[in-house]
């Protein structure tokens, strides 16, 4: 790319004047280059130091202090971390919760959305129309869903305590009983699987025919092509999955907060809206920030053991193992 842009040196110039002419003008041309990409990468160097880099560093910072947001910083040290660790029983319950809710909705959300992936997959009439229908609850705002499950889960007057009702099971009151609430969030979020059901049958037409009719050679049934065929070719797509719904289930935030607000008896609180709560409802933006760096080592924790055990189930097709 850069040879065209150069001038060939006159004719009887000394070769050494040559050589340095053209070292030179290939040097600004690597500037030129590099300026040029500094230009253009700057906006996004920008953005991400002033929203984002800054914003953690300072919450680090406040997270050994105490600060209201009105007057100066207090240093305090490791006061809050410890506080949170040993003398605050409902931060150990929210966390306590929150893994509770983590690894129940995650793994039975990633199951439900291999079945209806694999259902999708059929060469079935309509089926063009049943993805679209399966995916838009995924483009729904949350808190429009959050409001539409508030109805559904009504103790009396709410759809899925009538459908209960019809099998002669009394329904419980999902939002109100202790009991209950985290299952009604869970259920809640089987709402949105359509989109990791979307990305496993991208995952699942990309697998080549060859191999299901291999399969089909061999005798294998179904259910067999399924799982020594499908899955093995579907699993860096439920890794991704797991992933994203590890991330997502340790932040949810506007599920509780529109429905429960953390209770009863913060039977449904969760770490982030314990973490909104003292900072912005509180003004206790110290100990919301430590609260929010516990998170980020706990979210980190669980990523890396899903990485670390992802080379004993996750299959890349141009992978060689020995």
């Amino acid at each position: 790319m850069t040879s065209t842009a150069l001038e060939p040196p006159a004719v009887g110039e000394p070769a050494p004047r040559r050589r340095q002419a053209t070292r030179q003008k290939l040097t600004a041309h690597r500037r030129k280059e590099a300026l040029t990409f500094y230009l253009f990468i700057s906006p996004w160097v920008i953005g991400f130091v002033v929203f984002l880099l800054g914003p953690m560093l300072f919450s680090i910072y406040l997270s050994f202090t105490e600060w209201d947001s009105f007057t100066a910083p207090v240093w305090v040290g490791l006061d809050n971390y410890i506080t949170l660790l040993t003398d605050d029983p409902i931060f150990m319950k929210v966390m306590g919760n929150t893994a509770y809710y983590s690894l129940i909705s995650v793994p039975l959300g990633m199951v439900v959305s291999l079945f209806i992936a694999n259902l999708l997959n059929k060469k079935v009439r309509f089926r063009k129309l049943f993805r679209t229908l399966v995916y838009l609850p995924h483009l729904i705002p949350i808190v429009a869903v959050a409001l539409i499950f508030q109805m559904v889960f009504a103790p009396e007057a709410g759809p899925l305590n009538q459908a209960l009702a019809l099998i002669g099971i009394d329904g419980p009151n999902w939002l109100m009983d202790a009991s209950w609430v985290k299952p009604a969030l869970i259920l809640m979020s089987l709402w949105q699987a359509g989109g990791g059901t979307i990305l496993l049958l991208a995952g699942m037409n990309g697998i080549p025919k060859e191999l299901y009719e291999a399969a089909e050679i061999d005798g294998a049934s179904g259910f067999r092509q399924f799982w020594s065929v499908t899955f093995p070719q579907l699993t860096p797509v439920i890794f991704f999955n797991l992933i994203m719904g590890i991330i997502g289930s340790f932040q949810v935030f506007a599920q509780v907060f529109i429905l429960t607000g953390g209770g009863p008896d913060n039977a449904s609180q969760m770490a982030v809206p314990m973490l909104f709560d003292e900072a912005f409802r509180f003004y206790h933006m110290g100990y919301g920030s430590a609260i929010a760096w516990i998170l980020f080592v706990v979210i980190m924790a669980f990523t890396a053991l899903a990485f670390a055990t992802s080379g004993r189930w996750v299959f890349y097709e141009s992978e060689v193992r020995q």
